[in-house]
């Protein structure tokens, strides 16, 4: 009788493939991520008994558990082969305590879902890693505690539903600290002398930036000194002081990692985190190209560039083919590598590097083709020979009533190396040429002058965060890990602590008086230093350093005493404005409150009376389905929406503004309004849905 051989994975997607590598005594069956979990409405740490958890199952795994169980009790073997990483761990950990599993169990990860990597992983299957889930128990007991005893603060001395968090709160205040440092900023007047020269007919632009010395900069701080300077120049009889040509290697960039690849999908994509998360998920997990399912990447959630002998293989191969040996890389220098670090899968790389992006376009969703097109063009790319550019500084004496110093720079690439796949981005753009070429000068030649032109400048404030900047700040402070960014970045703007303008993240006033009582109570918690020593003694749990209970203890006694301090002395922040108008259910005052989503009218008698009212306009528009009142709502992300005055028993809702005009078609007492780019504004009917007229 042939073997049972149960394997347990995380996503139900993964499923198909692997059990088309492993074979017909194989059934691979989804744990659809974690199975148990802390309670949801309580503390489920018992702060008596050495911080020891108490996990159940999730409800919503109810049927999961039991499918997963009635496998099980007819399996010749087991194995376990949920994500690599702690979490991962962590889950599988669960899933042994969940389904009670009375044989033995083996413990497979693979980094890649490929037929090399799975039947790989079969062989060197291993017990599940109890440093790793210690490391995971630790940051989700360490989180639960700072989230079960700030929130209801809060909530109690702020607003209703807030929240905090050990990272979403250093998160804010980095936001924070950044903004006051651009409403702290003083701006300065600065001034810059462009030159226009000619040799033979040939014009060349410089800039005026040193006096007398040449390594001494000139500041010119207002227009009467840039005046006198450009007076002088104007006089000015002008020489080559230099030409110096240097030869530079620009290095290929280093494959991604978690971080890396959302900022670049950011700034390339205009992808938020989650997004970028979401679609490397579909890619990694594997899609259905040619009917075949097939996993595209490899695991997503890294912060080690290690790439495997087999993939840089491929790559050869593929550099080869298609540009020639002469673009193979150089040998480089051996990374340092990061502290930190968690090294036990590879990078971000294709899993298939055959597999060209070419090749994919029309199969892929298009969001699937950019992330993968990306992905890979930054692989090869790694994988490449240095850019070789040559790069020019031409100085310029001009002799007047004082000896200027005026300079340009130029280069040209000589060898374009890794560029001919894949130009990194950066969050600050330069208006240079990377190609500008020099004019071809002679000393022997007579340089003049032509046209001078005085720019009036201001310093500006450090710019905003974006998703992007921020991201790499929180990585270079070692804050989170790779699985956290994109949560973060989601949880901090669904609080309404921050919101975007355009890419950048500004805080709210909500953000900034949070961060401010969070500052005055819980400093040494929500620092930077604080959190990233957090995340050291997380890794150090991990490699057996630290017992993970005892980390816990050092930390909670002090917290314990900023909690009570806070709640006894932290200043009530509630606004209450009262009114004049009395409440038709009880006949007791309404006041004003502020909510998560804005100011609304309450009765003053709460809780004995829930009444509530919105404060947003009469649009003069009736629910079609029940007849009650149309108003403005928001909705858990902060996003306006009309819904109606009936909720919850009428859950009728429009995301565009409706307004009281009668439908030329079918006569509804209603129309949609809607502005779409360009500031034009549409009416359309939502029951009818005729095509739009445009008004004007």
């Amino acid at each position: 009788m042939a073997k049972k051989n149960i394997v347990i994975v995380e996503s139900p997607a993964k499923a198909k493939t692997i059990e088309k590598f492993l074979g017909k005594t194989f059934h691979v069956t989804a744990s659809y991520g974690h199975v148990r979990d802390l309670p949801a409405k309580k503390l489920g740490v018992d702060l008596k008994n050495n911080f020891e958890p108490t996990y159940s199952n999730l409800k919503d795994k109810a049927k999961v558990i039991a499918e997963m169980k009635s496998l099980c009790k007819t399996a010749d073997e087991i194995y376990i082969a949920t994500d690599p990483d702690r979490e991962g761990e962590a889950i599988a950990w669960h899933i042994t305590n969940a389904l009670k599993l009375k044989i033995d169990y083996k413990r497979i990860v693979f980094n890649e879902i490929t037929e090399t990597a799975i039947k790989a992983a079969i062989s060197e299957s291993r017990e599940i890693d109890i440093a790793l889930v210690d490391a995971q128990q630790a940051r989700r007991i360490l989180d639960r505690l700072i989230g079960y005893k700030l929130s209801p603060i809060l909530s109690k001395k702020i607003r209703k539903g807030l929240s905090a968090g050990r990272v979403q709160s250093v998160a804010v205040k980095i936001i924070c600290d950044r903004e006051k440092e651009i409403l702290a900023f003083i701006t300065e007047e600065y001034w810059i002398i462009d030159v226009l020269l000619e040799q033979e007919k040939r014009d060349f632009q410089v800039v005026l930036f040193a006096k007398d010395d040449v390594k001494k900069k000139l500041e010119i701080p207002n227009e009467k000194e840039a005046i006198e300077h450009v007076e002088a120049l104007k006089k000015a009889t002008y020489s080559i002081e230099h030409i110096k040509k240097t030869k530079v290697n620009r290095n290929a960039p280093s494959p991604f990692i978690t971080s890396t690849l959302q900022q670049e999908a950011s700034r390339k994509l205009n992808w938020t985190a989650k997004r970028t998360m979401i679609v490397a998920q579909q890619l990694y997990e594997g899609l259905n190209i040619g009917g075949e399912h097939v996993g595209l990447i490899t695991y997503m959630r890294t912060d080690s560039i290690r790439i495997s002998d087999e993939a840089k293989d491929a790559s050869i191969l593929q550099i080869t083919n298609d540009y020639g040996k002469e673009y193979l890389t150089n040998k480089k220098p051996v990374k340092k590598k990061k502290t930190g670090v968690q090294d036990a899968h590879e990078a971000i790389r294709p899993s298939y590097v055959d597999k060209k992006p070419s090749d994919l376009k029309g199969i892929l969703k298009e969001e699937q083709f950019k992330l993968y097109q990306l992905i890979w063009n930054r692989f090869l790319a790694s994988q490449m020979a240095n850019q070789i550019v040559e790069q020019t500084q031409l100085v310029i004496k001009g002799a007047s009533t004082s000896d200027y110093f005026l300079k340009t720079t130029g280069q040209v690439v000589l060898f374009d190396g890794f560029t001919r796949v894949y130009e990194e981005s950066k969050d600050t753009k330069k208006e240079t040429d990377p190609n500008k070429k020099m004019p071809a000068l002679s000393d022997e030649k007579a340089i003049n002058f032509k046209d001078i032109t005085p720019n009036q400048k201001f310093t500006q404030p450090p710019a905003r965060f974006t998703e992007a900047s921020l991201v790499k700040e929180l990585e270079e402070q070692g804050i989170g890990r790779p699985s956290t960014y994109a949560p973060t970045l989601g949880t901090i703007q669904d609080r309404g602590y921050v919101e975007k303008e355009g890419k950048a993240l500004k805080p709210s006033e909500l953000g900034m008086t949070v961060n401010n009582q969070l500052e005055k109570f819980f400093k040494n918690v929500i620092d930077v230093k604080f959190t990233s020593e957090m995340e050291t003694q997380f890794d150090e749990i991990m490699d057996g350093k630290h017992d993970w209970q005892n980390v816990i203890s050092k930390f909670y006694g002090p917290f314990s005493e900023m909690v009570k301090d806070a709640s006894e002395n932290m200043e009530v922040l509630k606004k209450v404005i009262e009114t004049d108008e009395k409440c038709e259910k009880c006949e007791s005052m309404m006041v004003i409150k502020e909510g998560r989503f804005g100011n609304f009218m309450a009765c003053s008698d709460f809780p004995k009376c829930k009444n509530t009212k919105s404060l947003a306009e009469d649009l003069g528009v009736n629910c079609p389905q029940c007849n009650e009142k149309l108003g403005e709502k928001r909705s858990r992300r902060g996003k306006i929406f009309y819904g109606c005055s009936g909720f919850p028993a009428c859950k009728f809702a429009l995301w565009d503004k409706p307004i009281k005009e009668d439908c030329p078609t079918c006569k509804a007492p209603y129309m949609c309004e809607k502005t779409k780019k360009g500031g034009d504004i549409i009416t359309y009917c939502h029951e009818c849905k005729p095509k739009p007229e445009k008004n004007t």
